[in-house]
C-alpha cells in the first residue's frame, strides 16, 4: 500500500473505509490514493486530428491552436472536454485544474463551457479552472478577468516568457490577485533562453506579498539550462517564497529543442530533483493532451509518473505524492486513505510502485464510493 512499509490490508463496506491494519502476507496487490491533476488544458484538448501538421516549436503550437480556436462551438468543446474528463475518472484522477485560453475581456467560450461541466462532473471529477491569458494582455484586460473569477472560484493565469517591463507586469497582475483574493498559477520560462527570468519576478513579488502557498509556477524549461549553482540559489528562495513548481514531462520534452529531421538534445525538464531538495512543492501533471502542444497521451498520470520516473531519475516511492497528495493539498483536498474515509482508491495487480511503473500493462481497478468502476468504453 502507498506510503506504508510492508504488508497491509484494506477492509471496506457501503462505500466506506471500515478498516486499514498490517497483514502478515502479501498477494493481494497495491494499493494508492486517488490522483490529482494540476495542469491541464481541457479547451485545447483532442484537437491533434485537426493540426495541420506536427508543432516545430511551443510557438508553432500556440498559432496552430489559435486558428483551430474558430471551431470551437458550444457543443465542440463539451465534447472534447468531456471524454477527456472521462479518461481522467477511469484512470484515477479525482481533483483536475485546468487552463482556459483567455484573451480578451469578455469570458471565453471555454469558460462558459467548463464552468458547465464542473457542475455536471462534482462528485466524481472535481474541475477547478485558471485563466491563461499572456502577461502584457493582463495590464490591459485583468480587471475584467478578475471579478469573474472571483465569482466563479477560479485562479488568475498568466503566460510569461521573455516579457518587456516584466517587473511592472508581475506586480500590476499580483495587484489584482491582492485585490479580488485569487490565488494565481503561471506559465513561466516555457523556453529554453538562458536569460529568461519570469520565473525570479515571480518569486520575489510572492516573498514581497507574503503569498505563500498561493502561487504556483508550471514549466521552467529555462532553470534547465541556467548556471547550476544560480539555479540551486534561486530555488532556496522559491522555497522561503512558498512558491509550488508544476513540472510537466510530456509537453516540455515534445516540444523543447524540436526541430525537423533531427534528434532534440534539450528537453526542458525543470530541475525537479533540486527543487524538492531545496523545499519547493514539486508537482507533475498531464498537461497538453492529444493537441497540437502534444498529440498524445490519456489523462493517465501513472502514465506521467513514469515519464517523470524515467526522465528526472526518480525514485517511484518518493514521488506518488506529486501526482496525488501534494496537489490536491494545493487546491484544497485531501486524497488520504484513512479509517472512516470513502472508499476510494486505485489498485493494481502489482507487487509494488517499481512494478506498476514497470509494467503499462498490469490490471488497474479504480473504485469509487466501494465499487470498482466500469471499463471506459473508448474515444466515443
Amino acid at each position: 500500500m502507498a506510503g506504508h512499509s510492508g504488508f497491509w490490508d484494506l477492509e471496506q463496506d457501503a462505500g466506506r473505509i471500515t478498516a486499514l491494519r498490517p497483514a502478515t502476507t502479501g498477494g493481494g496487490g497495491y494499493v494508492m490514493p486517488l490522483l490529482a491533476d494540476i495542469h491541464t488544458h481541457l479547451d485545447k484538448t483532442m484537437t491533434a486530428p485537426r493540426m495541420p501538421h506536427r508543432a516545430q516549436s511551443l510557438f508553432d503550437a500556440i498559432e496552430m491552436m489559435g486558428q483551430d480556436a474558430a471551431r470551437w462551438t458550444d457543443d465542440d468543446l463539451r465534447h472534447r472536454a468531456s471524454l477527456g474528463l472521462a479518461k481522467a475518472y477511469h484512470h484515477g484522477t479525482a481533483l483536475m485544474r485546468s487552463h482556459v485560453d483567455w484573451s480578451y475581456a469578455d469570458a471565453p467560450r471555454g469558460w462558459h463551457v467548463l464552468t458547465e461541466l464542473a457542475q455536471d462532473w462534482q462528485g466524481r471529477v472535481e474541475l477547478q479552472l485558471s485563466s491563461l491569458t499572456r502577461l502584457d494582455d493582463l495590464a490591459r484586460i485583468g480587471t475584467a478577468i478578475a471579478p469573474v473569477l472571483r465569482r466563479d472560484g477560479g485562479i488568475l493565469g498568466a503566460f510569461v516568457y521573455r516579457n518587456d517591463d516584466l517587473a511592472a507586469h508581475i506586480a500590476t497582475l499580483f495587484d489584482l490577485a491582492e485585490a479580488h483574493d485569487l490565488h494565481l498559477d503561471f506559465h513561466v520560462d516555457e523556453g529554453l533562453d538562458v536569460d529568461a527570468r519570469g520565473i525570479d519576478a515571480i518569486i520575489d513579488e510572492t516573498a514581497k506579498r507574503g503569498m505563500a502557498g498561493r502561487v504556483l509556477c508550471g514549466h521552467g524549461c529555462s532553470l534547465s539550462v541556467r548556471d547550476v549553482s544560480q539555479v540551486e540559489t534561486l530555488l532556496g528562495r522559491a522555497a522561503e517564497a512558498g512558491i509550488g513548481l508544476t513540472v510537466l514531462p510530456g509537453a516540455n520534452s515534445y516540444l523543447q529543442d524540436a526541430g525537423a529531421g533531427r534528434t532534440p538534445r534539450l528537453r526542458g525538464l525543470a530541475p525537479l530533483q533540486e527543487a524538492d531538495a531545496a523545499g519547493v512543492p514539486v508537482m507533475l501533471g498531464s498537461d497538453n493532451v492529444r493537441d497540437g502542444f502534444f498529440p498524445y497521451g490519456d489523462y493517465d498520470l501513472i502514465e506521467v509518473l513514469r515519464m517523470g520516473v524515467l526522465m528526472g531519475h526518480l525514485p517511484p516511492e518518493d514521488w506518488l505524492d506529486a501526482i496525488s497528495a501534494r496537489p490536491a493539498a494545493w487546491m484544497g483536498h485531501d486524497l488520504t486513505l484513512r479509517v472512516g474515509g470513502p472508499a476510494d482508491f486505485i489498485h493494481f495487480d502489482a507487487t509494488d510502485l517499481n512494478d506498476v511503473i514497470s509494467r503499462p500493462t498490469a490490471v488497474r481497478r479504480v473504485w469509487r464510493d466501494g465499487a470498482v468502476l466500469p471499463p471506459f468504453q473508448g474515444d466515443k
